[in-house]
């Protein structure tokens, strides 16, 4: 369906795309994946027309349509939201209003005489008629629009719910390669999880750009990497993907240094015999040899790790934060009623439940954001509080630079720290001399994230802290709340986020609470959930039914745990890791050995073949040639076995 070969892209003395060869067939789901900056939406421009690329093709198949949501800023005019849906082509907009405007018995007086003719409605029916609008009424009710939003102006709404409606258009219309850039940022949960299922059917290519691991992982079936200047594909979902790049990567930096050992080498007898008349002749054949050699390329080297020492917040008292007996409604619609919560020190507690079931509410009692309409909120000794949300940036000043901002904290940071961070959040260069006032809402959040990271509560409240972070940014925010020594509460549909942070899970449902005392993991084998992400939702019934059964006799649903299950529950864990952990030294202590074993005889052989007495003997030579190609063969193994056992240790440890 599409092919691009040897494309080639450069600006200036940075070349982004060199070689880059892809092939997309129908029905292929596709994402892509790099750091930012390294050509995903430039790849897009070239396949839409919008750009070329210096040197290379880019072919179709006759007659392929295609469709393209960008990451923002989709226009708006002055159509509904239903019209907008249904914009399949200019044709059938025209008629769709022409139709209207008769079934409304109010005629368009700005239509020619001979633009209203006979045969309005065949045409309109050839172009989909009716059931194209079904359709998209669907679609958009599946993307979280009211029967009563569809007749608004699409203008009237927020940026998020425009993005909605063009993406609905974009499944109403079926192009044959969906181009997606980013498509889960403006979806709740609910949304995400129906718009997931609907691509899973999708009749045709798709070609996406996301941040979010467990969307991948369920939707695709290849993910091509910007690396390098190429295009590197790798089958399966996001998770083989890095654990192909792994083990690629291992390979290739075990052939690498294998080909380095051997022209050491083999250098080392040039240099050693070259001014030597009776060795002239070998030291000239060994640089023959190396000359011959294909040379691999040197490792480019892994992007940088996030390895920074954050701030650490000032300790608090054991218990953090206390509601107690606490009411909260909204009109007539009671949210809580006789509703108590406590957090410890150290805890990290993930809410989850449907939508609409009071989780954000409850951060919002915990963050004072809302007062109790009854009952009380305490906090612990020492306890400081910081909230954030995505829609709160009410912490930054617009006059100040993004540089000046981030400078602008209680605890004293360096500039270059301060620079650092900014940049795993993707303020680059001179983007951090940019005012505050011009950044989108995305970056205000971003910028927020930095501020609270360089000066961070012993109490932290987050809803939805991953919206508009592109991987490697979630990966700087995971690691600074990894390093976290005070106690966080937090709401998020990130599914990796939430398995490496949670250490607690807190159902809500209907005003109640079922507490898991476990990290995700632990929550999901008690509901006996059959998705990860699904489970984020789960109807308090099931879960609170499973948690029960699982656990008796049952715990009042609002109570904390008792301090003995919670030790008992991380005394498991750590013996677990800690088996792991010596299983694993183990296998890595092994291979050492068996290396540092071939290795030892590698030299014995090599110091043989220089010898010139071994050469009276022709069959020595050859045994002992035999014997070096058989030690250069299993080196070649082991190597890379070993970084990669080597590697998991280092996680473990």
């Amino acid at each position: 369906m599409l092919t691009l070969s040897g494309i080639r892209k450069a600006y200036g003395e940075r070349v982004l795309f060199a070689d880059a060869t892809l092939q997309v067939n129908r029905q292929d789901r596709i994402g892509l994946v790099g750091p930012n900056g390294a050509g995903k939406t430039t790849l897009f421009s070239f396949i839409l027309g919008l750009d070329t690329p210096d040197a290379g093709q880019i072919t179709f198949e006759r007659g392929v349509s295609l469709g393209y949501l960008p990451q923002e800023s989709a226009p708006a005019g002055d159509e509904t939201v239903i019209e907008l849906a249904t914009a399949v082509t200019p044709e059938y907009v025209k008629l769709r209003r022409i139709l209207k405007a008769w079934e409304a018995d109010h005629p368009l007086e700005a239509l020619h005489p001979e633009e209203i003719h006979d045969d309005v409605h065949d045409r309109f029916n050839q172009l989909g008629g009716y059931r194209l609008e079904a359709k998209a009424r669907q679609i958009l009710a599946g993307l979280g629009f009211r029967p009563g939003d569809l007749d608004r102006p699409a203008a009237e709404m927020s940026g998020g719910w425009v993005m909605r409606a063009h993406l609905g258009r974009l499944l109403t219309l079926e192009p044959d390669l969906l181009l997606l850039d980013e498509p889960t940022n403006h979806l709740d949960l609910v949304a995400l999880l129906w718009f997931q299922d609907y691509l899973k059917t999708y009749p045709g290519a798709i070609l996406i750009i996301s941040h979010d691991r467990e969307f991948l992982n369920q939707l695709v079936g290849s993910i091509v990497e910007i690396r390098q200047s190429r295009l590197w594909r790798y089958r399966g979902n996001y998770d083989d993907y890095l654990e192909q790049r792994e083990a690629q990567e291992q390979q290739l930096i075990a052939a690498w240094k294998h080909q380095e050992r051997e022209i050491a080498r083999l250098m080392e007898f040039v240099n050693r015999f070259r001014a030597k008349n009776t060795k002239a002749t070998q030291a000239q054949s060994k640089l023959k040899q190396i000359e011959r050699m294909e040379r691999i390329e040197a490792p480019a080297g892994e992007e940088a790790k996030i390895d920074f020492e954050f701030p650490q917040p000032p300790r608090s008292g054991q218990r953090v934060i206390k509601l107690e007996n606490v009411d909260h409604a909204y009109g007539d619609r009671v949210v809580y009623r006789g509703l108590n919560f406590e957090a410890e020190r150290g805890q990290r507690i993930v809410l989850v439940g449907p939508n609409g079931a009071g989780k954000s509410t409850l951060l919002k009692l915990l963050a004072g954001v809302l007062t109790p309409q009854s009952g009380t909120r305490a906090l612990g000794h020492n306890v400081k509080v910081g909230y954030y949300s995505q829609y709160r940036v009410d912490m930054l000043k617009p006059e100040r630079t993004v540089l000046e901002e981030a400078l602008d904290t209680p605890q004293l940071v360096g500039e270059q720290f301060a620079r650092t961070l900014l940049g795993c959040f993707l303020f680059r260069g001179d983007d951090v001399f940019k005012p505050v006032s011009v950044l989108s809402g995305g970056e205000k959040s971003r910028l927020a994230l930095v501020k609270l990271l360089l000066d961070p509560p012993n109490l932290l409240l987050m809803d939805e802290p991953t919206t508009h972070l592109d991987m490697s940014s979630i990966d700087a925010l995971t690691y600074a709340l990894d390093q976290f020594e005070g106690t966080l509460i937090f709401i998020s549909h990130d599914v990796y986020f939430i398995r490496v942070l949670a250490n607690h899970v807190v159902h809500i449902n209907a005003g109640r609470l079922t507490r898991y005392p476990g990290g995700y993991e632990y929550y999901l084998d008690k509901i006996k959930a059959e998705s990860a992400r699904a489970a984020l939702t789960a109807s308090g019934a099931g879960a609170a039914q499973a948690h029960h059964s699982a656990n008796p006799p049952p715990r009042p649903a609002s109570t904390t745990p008792s301090r003995k299950d919670q030790k008992r529950i991380e005394a498991e864990q750590r013996q677990a890791r800690s088996r792991e952990r010596r299983a694993q030294q183990e296998v890595v202590r092994r291979l050492e050995e068996e290396i540092a074993q071939l290795e030892v005889r590698h030299r014995e052989l090599v110091a043989e073949l220089e010898n010139p007495e071994t050469y009276h003997n022709a069959g020595q030579a050859v045994r002992i040639n035999r014997e070096l190609l058989d030690i250069q063969q299993r080196l070649t193994e082991l190597n890379p076995r070993w970084e990669q056992e080597a590697t998991r240790l280092e996680a473990l440890e």
